[in-house]
């Protein structure tokens, strides 16, 4: 089984900065496309960004867009999302995933292999 692990959650004052980390437990994503979604109490998960495997194109949800940027390192096979000017409503555990496409994506169905979430906290 192949697992995504994500790193670098926390708490963090409003205005701060988080960067999270994924990479897989086996073997290497470096011709997937990876994304980052999220998901608030009471909430559904929802799309917040996407990289391709080359980490040429990217794409954002209209509420992180200017503020979070995803970046992918294939030597090290991780791919990361840099969070700054966190607001409150960015408060939400944070979930990495793979497709098997080189292509980016913005809907959970998507996606084939997913991390177990990381919880980022930010106060106001």
């Amino acid at each position: 089984q192949v697992q995504l692990v994500e790193s670098g959650g926390g708490l963090v004052q409003a205005g701060g900065s988080l960067r999270l980390s994924c990479a897989p437990s086996r073997r290497t994503f470096s011709r997937y496309a990876m994304g980052w979604f999220r998901q608030a109490p009471g909430k559904e998960r929802e799309f917040v960004a996407t990289v391709d495997w080359s980490g040429g194109i990217t794409y954002y949800a209209d509420s992180v867009k200017g503020r979070f940027t995803i970046s992918r390192d294939a030597a090290k096979n991780t791919v990361y999302l840099q969070m700054n000017s966190l607001k409150p409503e960015d408060t939400a555990v944070y979930y990495c995933a793979a497709r098997s496409s080189t292509d980016i994506a913005s809907m959970i169905r998507q996606y084939d292999y997913w991390g177990q979430g990381t919880q980022v906290t930010v106060s106001s």
